[in-house]
């Protein structure tokens, strides 16, 4: 399975982006899904998920501002980001885990990972 990002760049604070994450290989559809963020010299940190089923999960900077959803036609998941924040500058990654573990904000439960997008959001 290899995982591509993008929709990336550089905003003003308040402005959105959305990012996509395309998947080859593998089965999409049965994947949980999840989007981290590492800013520099910082740990990668859980933004947001969803399962197979469409049921969405997210870090408590995240609720109310983006929003992670699907396209299994198009083996593809999305982050909206609206109002977005100097403190959301970070490279994102988005990740697939096999099992749809109940764990989805860890780290170590995703198989696969892509090569991730800067975002950087000026004040």
């Amino acid at each position: 399975v290899q995982l591509q990002a993008s929709g990336g760049g550089l905003v003003q604070a308040g402005n959105s982006l959305r990012l996509s994450c395309t998947a080859t290989g593998g089965t999409f559809s049965t994947y949980m899904m999840g989007w981290f963020r590492q800013a520099p010299g910082k740990e990668r940190d859980f933004v947001a998920a969803i399962n197979w089923r469409g049921d969405d999960f997210y870090a408590n900077s995240a609720k109310g501002r983006f929003t992670i959803y699907r396209d299994n036609t198009e083996n593809t998941v999305y982050l909206q980001m609206n109002s977005l924040k100097p403190e959301d500058t970070a490279v994102y990654y988005c990740a697939a885990d096999r099992e749809n573990a109940n764990w989805y904000d860890k780290v170590g439960v995703y198989d696969y990972w892509g090569r991730g997008t800067q975002v950087t959001v000026s004040s």
